[in-house]
């Protein structure tokens, strides 16, 4: 299925210019775009990102041709596109390897993978999005194909929503008025989903989106800090809903879920 991704709001944000003398809008809107390209797009034109980043097509210009030179991205001259450069690349990499707790994961989420023949996934925030650091799913045929650097929104998933009953009210606050600016039109219905999946949260020990996200995806979702003070951490098993009820998510998929979390948690 498509990794499908509400738009994140552009990192240069005027009140942030105005009010910090520190920020620097050149580097913000720079690393801005870098963050435009999404998991499974190899390359993107300077219109495209202009109007993902939501900035002027020159000014993208001179940010590609600077990133460029510095080996963050690469130009393709034939399509006249951009792709990540090794630059871009590497920093990634250094990042993802610096999260050991994927490597401990694994082997549980994958067990938990083929219990529920569904899609097992971990995931950190970036922004209005939640990111995959690590994904395991089950040999079965039909299950969700989001791979690790997929995207997905925080605010409509059961992985963003767990974050969101997971992490402080004021950081909560911050994030939900972020994502209300970005669609007015929705917000009514998207606060309502958030609103009952933090009380869920509490009173079942997970978060659920059942067909909230995606009309046909089903997923249970738990949030936690690991013990060595690192971000917090989301954690969920989904997949196609004529796959995966939410019967079968609450009363089997649940307790082995809360099972691995406890288990992370103490790492």
């Amino acid at each position: 299925m498509e990794d499908i991704n509400e738009e994140d709001t552009p990192a240069v944000k005027q009140s942030n210019a105005k009010e910090d003398r520190h920020f620097v809008t050149a580097l913000a809107r720079g690393l801005e775009l870098l963050s435009c390209f999404r998991s499974g797009e190899k390359m993107l034109g300077n219109q495209e990102l202009a109007e993902r980043a939501k900035l002027p097509k020159s000014t993208v210009s001179r940010l590609t041709y600077t990133l460029t030179k510095l080996g963050y991205l690469q130009y393709d001259e034939e399509v006249g596109k951009y792709r990540l450069g090794t630059a871009s690349l590497a920093l990634g990499s250094a990042m993802l390897s610096k999260l050991d707790i994927r490597q401990y994961a694994r082997p549980y989420m994958q067990e938990l993978a083929d219990f529920s023949h569904a899609t097992v996934s971990l995931g950190m925030r970036d922004r209005l999005s939640m990111i995959y650091i690590e994904n395991c799913r089950s040999q079965a045929a039909l299950t969700l194909r989001l791979d690790v650097g997929a995207r997905i929104p925080i605010a409509q998933t059961a992985m963003g929503r767990a974050y969101l009953a997971e992490t402080s009210g004021s950081e909560r606050s911050d994030i939900l008025e972020r994502v209300r600016e970005l669609d007015e039109l929705k917000w009514p219905a998207i606060h309502e989903g958030v609103t009952r999946s933090v009380e869920e949260y509490h009173r079942i020990g997970c978060c659920t989106s059942f067909g909230d996200w995606q009309h046909d995806v089903n997923a249970i979702a738990v949030a936690f800090r690991p013990a060595n003070g690192t971000s917090i951490l989301s954690i969920n098993c989904g997949g196609p809903s004529f796959n995966l009820s939410p019967d079968f998510l609450l009363n089997e998929v649940k307790p082995r879920l809360l099972e691995l979390v406890e288990r992370l948690s103490r790492l």
